[in-house]
Parts: C-alpha cells; structure tokens; sequence
C-alpha cells in the first residue's frame, strides 16, 4: 500500500517519502488525500481557534 505526502515546499504530492521531514505533511492514503492536506489543516486551525475564542468569552 502506498503513502502519499504533501510537499508544502513545492507543493506537490510525494508517492512514498522522498523529501526531508520538514518539508511534509502526512503520510495520506490516497493521492487525493494528501492534495487536501492544507485545505484539511486550515480547517483543523480555523475550528481550534474559534473554540480557544469560546472558551475565553465562556
């Protein structure tokens, strides 16, 4: 089974690691999970924040 990587430096989806950790978000399972990776990630932030937000007003 593969893993697919999302390169935030170019990026580009890896099929298997090829870059340095640094560079990378994953690993996904599928090649049009990892295309998603910073969609998915400021979605996870935007939904963090606002519940940081919530509990500060509480």
């Amino acid at each position: 089974m593969s893993e697919y990587w999302y390169n935030v430096t170019t990026g580009e989806v890896e099929e298997g690691r090829k870059s340095s950790w640094k560079h990378l978000m994953g690993p996904y399972s599928s090649r049009e999970a990892a295309e998603q990776a910073l969609e998915q990630a400021r979605e996870r932030s935007e939904s963090y924040d606002e519940m940081l937000k919530e509990e500060r007003e509480g």
